[in-house]
């Protein structure tokens, strides 16, 4: 269910309406618009009456929300998302360009690319510490000293940069160096690292992976989005 907010609610009346939400054991998610702010309930398997609400202090409406994409979907979210990127945004309509290798193979290598990245007026540059590889035998990417090798880029070209998260496990030290985590295209469907994403401040540009639908791809957003972080790019 989605619960409408008059334009001039006051946080106090949002805030009101989410100890509600919790309150029955749900989740609430805040969801500011260009003209008035929605509140999104998660988790509510047995629903929620719309009673509940409707009197409440600046709430105008309640809506079914039937779309198994609660968060992701235009009938929750209809404006643009814009996403910000160390002071680059995504989503206003403009292009955002991304450049970079696949892989960090060298020094030599990552700074002959982040030169030609900058020069070209690019603001993000991505390249791979980490590469999950279908044979074990191929290069699984220089690790990290590939992050820090980005770290040295990130200072030296004043770049934003956008790398690979492959694993919970590497999360934390991908974190300190990334402006944007990337989920590849293999780690679609991989939920618990989608969730731990989720519970982070932090853009993530997550790949739709090989063979799989749109929905497919919405519902590994939805996962993100519904653990908190809002800031997802499609690819």
């Amino acid at each position: 269910m989605l619960i409408l907010m008059h334009r001039n609610a006051t946080e106090a009346q949002i805030d009101a309406v989410c100890r509600r939400i919790e309150d029955a054991g749900n989740t609430a998610n805040v969801l500011p618009g260009a003209t008035r702010t929605a509140v999104a309930i998660t988790g509510n398997e047995n629903g929620i009456a719309p009673e509940r609400f409707l009197g409440m202090p600046g709430v105008i409406d309640c809506v079914a929300v039937t779309n198994a994409c609660r968060l992701v979907s235009r009938e929750a979210h209809p404006q643009r998302t814009l996403v910000d990127v160390r002071g680059v945004t995504i989503g206003d309509g403009g292009l955002t360009t991304i450049g970079g290798p696949c892989a960090v193979e060298s020094r030599d290598q990552v700074f002959r690319s982040a030169e030609i990245v900058a020069a070209s007026g690019a603001k993000l540059f991505r390249g791979g510490a980490f590469k999950p590889r279908t044979s074990p035998y191929s290069f699984q990417g220089l690790k990290h000293e590939g992050l820090k090798l980005l770290d040295d880029v990130k200072r030296e070209f004043d770049l934003r940069i956008v790398t690979e998260v492959r694993d919970s496990e590497t999360l934390d030290a991908v974190e300190l160096v990334a402006d944007v985590l990337q989920i590849g295209a293999r780690n679609m469907q991989n939920y618990a690292l989608l969730e731990a994403v989720g519970k982070r401040r932090i853009p993530v540009l997550l790949k739709r992976g090989a063979g799989c639908t749109l929905n497919e791809l919405f519902l590994a957003a939805e996962y993100i989005l519904s653990l908190g972080n809002k800031q997802v790019i499609l690819c």
